[in-house]
């Protein structure tokens, strides 16, 4: 409560209602963030409903079945049994939360400019249903000034005052799909509110379901915040990337070159090369920040620059494999590929931006007869094309002209790769415990292991 006793009577009963866990929280969008925290919620002691517009989502759900590898079948089957956790489509249940999170897609359009309709369709459903006492959370990732400049009005427009008869925050989703160790949980949450009791109700909240939550002063701090995270990774991505290629030049291990760079204790932090960029935040956070600034007349040239490196990557992967081929006296047009990996990250079933598929179109548009293996994904569907995993068995494989390693999946064998006779592009240093003279790597030299299986092929020492 506040010292000086000024408290509105929405914020008692809302933080009262919190603190006995007697709160309904809603959840808009059950995908990849969120699911995953509306089964948190419940952990909590709180009763939550997931809303989403797929009939199939909802009714998975309802009958005890996740469909997002990070969530457990289990947990949601023992959440909705105790009847704790109930999917629906209707948005007018709405109006039985006390707290509702907003988790749906924030995507860019062609011309990289922020696609805000989801969120603006999530809040008129809000809107249409607020009453006093409700808390509204946005999750969705997007430029800052969102939640204030975009979800405010349209929350008002009802006559209900932010602060004293509902209350606004932003906070930033920060999942990371196929990490084990941070979870929704353990994760520090960052939060943001429009006005001080409006972070106060969502520190209340988010304060029973992480362990640890950390507030800021506005919702565009909280909004800024997640652009900077994700942008220092891209940029850093970028760094080791352009590394890669002039290492490539330099006729040297970029890998090597980075292990040997990480001993150092003090002053570097590890990123490792790759075939590109994938997933839903890298390739796409850092160009919210980019528009809105565009909107202030400042260019953020580093943000730029490090979109163009990495957005580059396919293109220098499908150069390799040319070359590659060409050491083999074939031509790429004709040639049968086999990209292994169209997930764009290890161990995770989530093909969302993922440069595997840049690839695939790059390798196709030169001629080549392409194939893919992905023991997370069965089929790849998209332009209305239905690609399906090809099987991984020795005798299969043997049958390729090339095989390119996009995603290093730790279930895939790849010793028996390195007997195989193909020559073999590897983007993620997936092969460096294995020697075979056939593999490239993403640069130019080899490991010692490689060096070795080279000089024995070669008759040396």
């Amino acid at each position: 409560m506040n010292p000086g006793g000024n408290d509105s009577a929405a914020i008692t009963r809302l933080l009262a209602r919190i603190e006995r866990n007697e709160a309904v929280c809603g959840v808009i969008g059950l995908g990849y963030v969120g699911l995953p925290l509306a089964v948190e919620m419940a952990r909590a002691g709180f009763g939550v409903l997931g809303f989403d517009v797929s009939q199939g989502v909802v009714d998975g759900v309802n009958a005890g079945r996740s469909h997002i590898k990070d969530v457990g079948s289990e947990d949601v089957s023992r959440l909705v049994g105790e009847g704790r956790l109930e999917a629906v489509l209707d948005m007018a249940r709405l109006a039985e939360c006390d707290v509702i999170s907003v988790c749906v897609p924030t995507p860019l359009s062609k011309t990289r400019d922020p696609d805000v309709s989801f969120v603006v369709s999530a809040t008129e459903a809000v809107a249409a249903r607020l009453h006093e006492g409700q808390l509204v959370i946005l999750e969705s990732t997007t430029y800052p000034g969102t939640t204030r400049e975009l979800m405010l009005p349209m929350l008002e427009a009802g006559g209900l005052s932010v602060g004293r008869d509902f209350f606004l925050c932003f906070s930033p989703e920060r999942v990371d799909p196929g990490n084990e160790r941070w979870v929704i949980r353990n994760t520090p949450k960052v939060i943001g509110g429009i006005t001080e009791d409006c972070r106060r109700a969502g520190v209340a909240v988010y304060g029973r379901v992480m362990e640890t939550v950390v507030p800021v002063s506005s919702t565009e701090a909280a909004e800024l915040t997640k652009l900077l995270e994700n942008t220092f990774r891209a940029v850093n991505i970028a760094l080791v990337n352009e590394m890669a290629q002039a290492s490539d030049r330099l006729g040297v291990d970029v890998f090597e070159v980075i292990e040997a760079a990480a001993t150092k204790p003090f002053g570097f932090m590890k990123f490792t090369p790759g075939p590109g960029i994938g997933g839903h935040c890298i390739p796409l956070d850092p160009h919210y920040l980019a528009w809105k600034m565009r909107t202030l007349n400042y260019r953020t040239r580093l943000i730029d620059l490090a979109g163009e490196l990495n957005s580059e990557m396919p293109l220098f992967v499908v150069t390799k494999v040319q070359d590659a081929l060409n050491g083999r006296r074939k031509a790429i047009n004709g040639s049968r590929i086999l990209i292994l990996g169209v997930a764009y990250k290890r161990d995770i079933d989530d093909v969302r931006e993922s440069p595997a598929l840049d690839i695939i179109r790059l390798l196709e548009a030169k001629g080549a007869d392409v194939a893919y293996h992905d023991p997370y994904v069965p089929e790849v569907r998209e332009d209305g094309l239905v690609r399906r995993s090809v099987p991984a068995l020795e005798a299969e494989l043997a049958t390729y002209d090339c095989i390119l390693i996009t995603t290093d999946h730790s279930n895939v064998d790849y010793g028996m790769l390195a007997r195989l006779a193909c020559p073999i592009v590897d983007t993620r240093n997936a092969m460096k415990d294995q020697p075979s003279a056939n593999v490239i790597g993403l640069s130019g030299g080899s490991t010692p292991a490689r060096a070795r299986a080279a000089a024995a092929l070669a008759g040396g020492p």
